[in-house]
């Protein structure tokens, strides 16, 4: 089965001289002058190594099987995180370079859903927004408010360091945007 640039998804997979690449982003770019092309970023699963790539308006790749497991996450190893199947017990390891910056919002067993690729474990999708409860970060300064903005840096209980307002303390939970690291409000 191929698809086509103008089928393009955020998330999906293609293959490409014999690797699979997940497609971070793309756009379509038509030029006054000239054929249209696709600029897009692509990551590759073996190792996390993330390109830009332009592809001619309609050129074809083979499209790679994707399937999704909820799955709990174990330890990290080292190298790798390993995650067990609930309804088996079966554990895999992915490759820590492959996971790029999912895992560092993820705790020891909690269900996450883990991608599978050509019935390859490759990847972990986590929700957009987690509650994590700060495990160190500085004492604000007397006379700081809400509204007296600033912010400072506090480390989760999952290791991942974000900047927060001044005003959140230690042992707090906080709800942070995965996607971008922020903070978004107390939990």
């Amino acid at each position: 089965m191929t698809v086509s640039t103008n089928q393009f998804k955020n998330g999906s997979h293609i293959e490409i001289d014999g690797k699979v690449w997940k497609i971070i982003e793309f756009q379509h770019v038509k030029p006054g002058k000239g054929g249209a092309f696709v600029r897009t970023k692509l990551r590759r699963l073996e190792d996390g190594a993330v390109i830009d790539k332009t592809f001619r308006a309609g050129e074809k790749f083979r499209s790679v099987r994707t399937e999704s497991k909820k799955m709990q996450y174990l330890y990290d190893s080292g190298d790798a995180a390993v995650f067990m199947d609930s309804r088996d017990y079966d554990q895999i390891e992915i490759p820590a370079a492959a996971l790029g910056d999912a895992m560092k919002w993820v705790l020891p067993n909690s269900e996450v859903e883990v991608l599978f690729v050509d019935e390859q474990p490759s990847d972990v999708q986590v929700a957009s927004a987690v509650e994590l409860k700060v495990a160190q970060t500085d004492p604000g300064l007397k006379g700081d408010t809400a509204s007296g903005g600033g912010n400072k840096p506090a480390t989760l209980e999952s290791g991942a360091i974000v900047q927060v307002p001044l005003f959140i303390e230690e042992g707090e939970t906080i709800r942070v945007d995965t996607r971008s690291g922020e903070y978004l409000s107390r939990a």
